[in-house]
């Protein structure tokens, strides 16, 4: 975490606007918290790729936003640990100050 340049990297894994938009409102959010984060939205990319990226960046949390966004939910990925959870959005910001 000391040598990291973010705090979290938002990754989206879909191609849907819809999912894409709950991503950049996280990011924002997120950013208006004090978190500085890594935004992973390239719409060509495959989420496979984008976990290979977040891996080799090095950032120790990764909110995956995925399928489940719509439902108001997002999968919490830390690193140093290997523990995926699943996250209700709006609780995001406590779970990342409590796995920091």
């Amino acid at each position: 975490k000391n040598v990291s340049p973010f705090d979290v990297h938002v990754a989206v894994a879909g191609k849907d606007a819809s999912v894409m938009a709950i991503g950049e409102t996280i990011v924002d959010s997120l950013e208006e918290s004090g978190f500085e984060v890594l935004f992973d939205d390239r719409p060509k990319v495959s989420p496979g790729v984008k976990f290979g990226d977040a891996e080799l960046l090095g950032v120790p949390l990764i909110v995956i936003v995925g399928r489940d966004a719509a439902e108001g939910t997002v999968e919490l990925w830390n690193r140093r640990t290997g523990d995926r959870t699943s996250v209700a959005i709006i609780e995001l910001g406590a779970a990342l100050v409590a796995q920091s």
